[in-house]
């Protein structure tokens, strides 16, 4: 969180020549979710590699090493308007509603809900003009698998 506010107010600047993978994009996202209460445990690590396997059928030997970079970068995260630019131009409203159901999923996999962690999906979901009705039937959904 401190980090998302640090990046804001230095006004990095992104490489617009740089290209990010889905693969490094949705990870980045879902680590960014899971560090939002500043402790990423190995519940939420595990259902970041399970979604991203099962989910998104991404390679596991990929998603081990990209896993693990953006954990090490965790530190020097990207501000949640990069991610979610990326994604509004990138992914259908279905998609990014399933997104936000993933990432309510990781965020309760350590059996704890933060207000840190309520409050990053609630203001990521905006910025996917996800509505507030769409984002918590997602919330619901997540609820009911975890259950």
């Amino acid at each position: 969180m401190i980090n998302l506010l640090k990046n804001f107010f230095e006004n990095k600047e992104i490489d617009k020549n740089s290209k990010e993978s889905n693969l490094e994009l949705l990870c980045g996202l879902m680590i960014e979710a899971a560090n939002s209460d500043g402790d990423i445990g190995t519940e939420e690590i595990q259902k970041i590699r399970e979604t991203l396997t099962n989910t998104f059928k991404e390679n596991p030997e990929e998603v081990d090493s990209v896993l693990e970079q953006s954990i090490q970068n965790s530190n020097n995260s990207k501000s949640l308007y990069y991610y979610s630019s990326k994604i509004n131009k990138n992914y259908s409203d279905e998609k990014k509603i399933k997104l936000i159901e993933i990432l309510w999923e990781i965020v309760l996999a350590d059996g704890q809900l933060h207000d840190y962690e309520s409050s990053i999906i609630r203001r990521l979901s905006g910025l996917l003009y996800i509505s507030d009705i769409n984002s918590g039937n997602a919330r619901k959904r997540a609820l009911s698998k975890i259950s």
